[in-house]
């Protein structure tokens, strides 16, 4: 806080005074006692009246200030937020206190609107935290969520803040979440060829080159994994939940999906980071398998693992065996099967343990999208 200058010197000039009044030689002797002591009382009403003036001055300042930043406060918004004409506020509530919802997978739900709208609702429930600026951050991500136009991003349509929860409302997309398919694959209950695999690696990391390189400010996943992936009719990927991770801190460090630096240090998650969750879902699509997989996790102290699937890769690629990698359905596939060694190798290098040595979204997109003619 700057002083003012003329408050300053008298600061000074009291003091100065003081100095003379109390001092037991020189000029000053000759000074009566009776107006030795008027003078002292006159300087000290004087400082008191001026500290007494700073203070009121410094609380006044304090207050103006909390007032002013209070009211610039966005205010916390309740019931439906609808970014979209074809979503009437009043039915989308219906649908939600009516509980018209069918269970699609994990905790996204179906819901026809009174207008014959469908859309997806994904519930946020518990929200972590009751805190009112934790919930200004998260409509603030919310808002600029709705704002993004991609094909490859999930289209936020509205969302509603409750006392508990959050619930988003997304364009509803037939086919479920990446997890759902590959589980089904893994299940034999379902048919995933090298072609529609590449289709979902090619729009996966084009999502990611949207977030990273077209979006300003750059927009990072943080939460990256095949629940918040989901394929339409034909396959076509669509992320889902970009960057609220930050907000909610809702992650799983057993789940496989996450860089390294992530752990202990939140702040060290960087776009490379994203490209790590990346490489894994390329590995899950290569492989088939869950990167949970005993071919993969070394258990290590604590429930969290290193080295797994992106060590796994690297072994193969330098013993040159990446057919090793590959899902047996596609082993039959032999016109595509260089492509597919191919992505083994860039799979590889998305998995490397140092974030400098993992390419950018903006390089992965050529490399992928060479591999095929989509």
């Amino acid at each position: 806080m700057k002083i003012n200058k003329s408050v300053a010197l008298e600061f000074v000039f009291v003091f100065m005074l003081l100095y003379c009044v109390q001092c037991q030689g020189g000029p000053t002797n000759h000074i009566p006692a009776e107006f030795k002591g008027k003078l002292q009382r006159v300087i000290l009403s004087i400082l008191s009246g001026s500290i007494t003036g700073l203070a009121c001055a410094l609380v006044c300042a304090c207050l103006l200030r909390f007032i002013f930043r209070y009211m610039n406060k966005p205010p916390i918004l309740k019931g439906p937020v609808v970014f979209s004409p074809q979503i009437p506020p009043k039915s989308l509530q219906s649908a939600l206190a009516n509980q018209t919802l069918v269970l699609i997978s994990g905790n996204y739900y179906k819901t026809v609107l009174e207008n014959g709208f469908t859309v997806a609702v994904k519930k946020l429930e518990p929200f972590g935290s009751p805190d009112s600026s934790a919930r200004r951050r998260m409509q603030r991500e919310l808002e600029a969520l709705a704002g993004l136009r991609n094909r490859h991003l999930m289209s936020l349509r509205a969302y509603v803040n409750e006392l508990d929860r959050f619930c988003l409302v997304y364009d509803y997309v037939p086919t479920g979440t990446l997890e759902d398919a590959m589980k089904k694959r893994r299940d034999d209950e379902l048919q995933i060829g090298w072609d529609s695999r590449l289709r979902i690696a090619v729009g996966i990391i084009k999502g990611l080159q949207y977030l990273h390189f077209t979006c300003s400010p750059r927009i990072l996943h943080y939460n990256l994994k095949p629940s918040n992936v989901l394929l339409d009719a034909d396959f076509e990927p669509r992320l889902g939940d970009c960057g609220l991770a930050k907000v909610m801190h809702t992650f799983d460090p057993s789940e496989g999906y996450y860089a390294p630096e992530y752990f202990p240090n939140f702040s060290m998650y960087t776009e490379k980071s994203d490209i790590f969750s990346f490489g894994v879902i390329l590995g899950i699509l290569l492989t088939g398998r869950d990167p949970s997989d005993p071919l993969f996790v070394e258990v290590t102290s604590g429930s969290r693992s290193r080295g797994g699937m992106g060590m796994w890769f690297r072994q193969l690629v330098e013993a040159g065996d990446g057919r090793e990698a590959l899902d047996k359905s596609l082993l039959g596939e032999e016109m595509e099967e260089d492509e597919m060694l191919m992505a083994v190798r860039i799979a590889a290098v998305c998995l490397s343990d140092m974030p400098a040595d993992r390419p950018s979204s903006d390089e992965l997109v050529p490399m992928l999208t060479q591999l095929h003619s989509f």
